[in-house]
């Protein structure tokens, strides 16, 4: 007869017979004090390329992480074989906390969110003036993504020969945007990377940009030799002759300049689903105390909404909120409308 209580002894303990034997479980993990740290630079099909000190190291997932992936540009701690040969393979143990996210949605009735770059400090949304022509709601989108992951948005007009960069800088000048305006010749002769460089010094800049404005060929011109060396190092490991953009990438600025640069997939649209307005107004300072007489969970374009009464009063630009009210829009129409 099996007892209960106080008058219980070992012999009344169920154990679970397994393969292993009988030995205790335990939910206590190991800390992996000394794990050395490192930053993802690519990710293909479960092997993370990792920067340990000045050296590339190829690493997995470990098991205890569960279901939390790590992205490009995510710090973390890796513990295992970190010596950079060949068929090596380390362990990321510990993904560090994020101090910003780039995260979009297949599209706006899709939610599940994928997060693209990790840690990064700018967002350089690259557009064509024309030749294709310019799409102003994919660039809202992209910048209501940056607001929202805390990055700071950067544009970067190209084919200014082909076009006046005039109507676009108009539609954005209320948000002050920093901009570079390139032509096409700037874009081929190196002269477009040196006037972006300057905007990258000392940051993490991911780039973004739909097929044909020229995307690839500016990062390439930023870091021409590092691209070679990495694209070299992923194809030695994945065996196939080829390298494009299907997956984001962090490369290095040139000693001259201190900071990387993540190429990511060209995007034909920029889901917004996961996107919460109470984030976005963070990135208008001017505008975010006049939302503190707003009704719960506003949307900031309704009646009640406490920021017309706020412009009316002359405390900010009305120009402002209607480029808040326009980006905010964007969450409910789709690209193309």
């Amino acid at each position: 007869m099996r007892r209960y209580g106080k008058h219980t002894d070992e012999d009344d303990i169920r154990t679970r017979p397994n393969r292993k034997g009988n030995r205790p479980r335990t939910r206590i993990r190991p800390k992996h004090e000394d794990a050395a740290e490192g930053m993802v630079l690519t990710v293909d099909r479960g092997r993370l390329t990792c920067l340990v000190e000045d050296r590339t190291v190829m690493a997995m997932k470990a098991r205890e992480l569960g279901r939390k992936a790590a992205v490009v540009g995510d710090r973390v701690a890796l513990v295992g074989d970190l010596s950079g040969a060949k068929d090596t393979l380390a362990r990321i143990v510990r993904i560090e906390e994020r101090t910003s996210v780039l995260r979009r949605t297949a599209d706006d009735d899709d939610p599940f969110e994928r997060v693209v770059v990790a840690n990064a400090d700018q967002l350089a949304i690259v557009t064509a003036l024309a030749d294709p022509e310019p799409r102003p709601r994919l660039i809202d989108r992209c910048l209501v993504a940056a607001f929202d992951g805390g990055l700071t948005p950067l544009l970067v007009m190209t084919k200014s020969d082909l076009a006046p960069p005039d109507q676009l800088l108009e539609l954005y000048g209320a948000l002050d945007i920093p901009y570079v305006v390139t032509s096409r010749e700037e874009l081929e002769n190196g002269d477009a990377a040196d006037r972006v460089r300057e905007h990258l010094d000392g940051r993490v800049t991911a780039f973004v940009g739909h097929s044909g404005v020229g995307k690839t060929t500016l990062v390439n011109a930023l870091v021409p030799e590092e691209r070679r060396r990495t694209t070299g190092h992923v194809n030695a490991v994945t065996g196939r002759g080829r390298h494009t953009t299907t997956s984001a990438l962090a490369l290095p600025l040139s000693s001259a300049a201190d900071g990387w640069v993540v190429d990511t997939p060209g995007v034909r649209s920029f889901g917004l689903a996961h996107i919460d307005p109470s984030r976005v107004i963070h990135a208008f300072p001017d505008l975010e105390p006049g939302t503190a007489g707003c009704p719960r969970a506003c949307s900031h374009d309704e009646k009640d909404c406490a920021l017309d009464a706020w412009v009316a009063e002359g405390h900010a630009d009305p120009a402002r909120l209607y480029s808040l009210r326009r980006l905010l829009a964007t969450r409910e129409r789709r690209e193309g409308d």
